[in-house]
């Protein structure tokens, strides 16, 4: 789940063998963050990610093969050059993706470096919790995380915030 709904709630689908390989790759799921509301070039997304255009070209291509990335129209660019960007298209935050854990954990953690320590909020919390309180609070926080990305403000009013939850077992209370 890397990118958040425009549209109304939808039902969760197992991914493809296609769309979960696209998806197994941190440098993808920063890529979809990076289109994320506004499109951006190839040229930006390298520049944002401090990637070579070659690079990011590649892992475009396949975001937009497997319906992740959707190109926009065309525009021209400061010398007159043919761009072509791309916009996110929230498919992601609708995919059960077997082993995406690890792979949204190393996305979490390239970003958060990149971020002031002390512009970053987060808590922790160990809990005991039955198997049915463990699923409740699991449909809670994701209804929570898809009423606020349904709020969508439009780019120009308001910051990019980015959140991450995750519930684990906890290996150091036994």
């Amino acid at each position: 789940m890397s990118e958040h709904p425009t549209t109304a709630p939808q039902e969760r689908r197992r991914a493809t063998d296609a769309e979960a390989r696209a998806l197994a790759s941190t440098l993808r799921i920063r890529i979809l963050r990076v289109c994320l509301g506004a499109a951006r070039t190839n040229q930006e997304i390298a520049a944002a990610l401090g990637r070579n255009p070659a690079t990011t070209l590649h892992h475009v291509r396949r975001l937009v093969d497997t319906g992740f990335l959707e190109p926009q129209p065309p525009r021209r660019g400061t010398r007159g050059s043919r761009e072509k960007p791309y916009l996110a298209t929230g498919k992601s935050w609708r995919l059960d993706t077997p082993g995406r854990d690890r792979v949204m954990i190393e996305a979490f953690l390239e970003e958060v470096a990149l971020v002031p320590p002390d512009e970053v909020v987060m808590a922790r919390l160990g809990l005991r919790l039955t198997p049915e309180q463990k699923l409740e609070l699991e449909r809670r926080m994701i209804a929570l995380l898809e009423e606020y990305s349904a709020l969508d403000a439009p780019p120009d009013a308001g910051e990019a915030w980015s959140a991450f939850f995750a519930v684990h077992p906890d290996p150091n209370r036994p």
